[in-house]
């Protein structure tokens, strides 16, 4: 059997988090864990200490800011789902939350842990991305253009701890996803969201990349905002992740379908 030690800290301020992980040669932040264990048990990564983040209280909440909405790092994908702010909000972005996995993911998972580790598959990047989310964490505010930065890497830097996510609140916004029947994951999900006559698509599952805007959508969308505006266009088939669960072609063209789908059911999240 495969073993190796490491040390569990739970902390109660960012603060001591922060002293924490200068301690140790190896650590890691938790944050629910759904990509961090996996990637422990598969021997890709060995922290020496792990620092759960979600006991944290300056980490958790939700709130109306004006004309943004603000949502703790530590905050759950259900608390996020069930939330009377996000539902009147955004409320494609609480039907998201709503949709990822199964309930006990939901109970434990965070938008932190998931935005943090910025796994090619996970839901959220593609709602922070399509809604132009602020990432501010505990030295900066990071926009979410500037954050995803490929396959699991992002703008952090080493012991960087994001606090929340600050999101304007869109005209409109859709999500619309197809799963991987195993996973749950999206094998491909776009995020499209209406500012006026500014239109944001974010793609998830798909991009060999990670998570992308798809700008020639966003430019056929903003002139006209209609499914139908949409036809014939596809994303580059070579910028496509090619797996079992299907070719770049066979990515490109649901891509394509579901970005239709998330226009024709704005408010809400249409997953199959």
């Amino acid at each position: 059997m495969y073993t190796y030690e490491f040390s569990y800290h739970k902390p109660k301020s960012v603060e001591e988090a922060l002293t924490l992980f200068g301690e140790f040669d190896a650590p890691s932040f938790l944050s629910g864990g759904h990509t961090l264990i996996p990637t422990m048990k598969n021997r890709l990564a060995m922290p020496d200490a792990l620092i759960d983040l979600r006991s944290i209280p300056d980490l958790q909440g939700i709130r109306r800011n004006g004309d943004r909405i603000e949502i703790g790092a530590a905050t759950t994908h259900y608390e996020t789902s069930t939330s009377d702010i996000v539902r009147e909000a955004i409320p494609a972005l609480a039907a998201l939350a709503g949709s990822i996995a199964d309930p006990q993911v939901r109970h434990v998972g965070t938008m932190g842990g998931s935005v943090a580790n910025n796994d090619p598959s996970a839901d959220y990047p593609s709602a922070v991305l399509s809604l132009g989310a602020d990432v501010v964490t505990n030295q900066r505010v990071i926009p979410a253009d500037e954050y995803f930065d490929g396959l699991f890497t992002t703008a952090l830097e080493e012991g960087e701890i994001i606090q929340h996510f600050s999101f304007p609140i869109p005209e409109s916004a859709g999500y619309a996803k197809l799963c991987s029947q195993a996973s749950r994951y999206p094998v491909a999900g776009s995020f499209v969201s209406k500012f006026g006559d500014t239109v944001r698509v974010g793609v998830t599952g798909a991009g060999s990349d990670g998570v992308f805007r798809w700008t020639e959508a966003e430019e056929a969308l903003s002139a006209d905002f209609s499914a139908g505006a949409l036809a014939g266009l596809l994303p580059d088939a070579e910028e496509m992740i090619t797996d079992l669960n299907g070719s770049g072609e066979y990515r490109a063209n649901l891509v394509a379908v579901v970005t239709r789908t998330a226009v024709e059911h704005q408010g809400t999240a249409n997953v199959r």
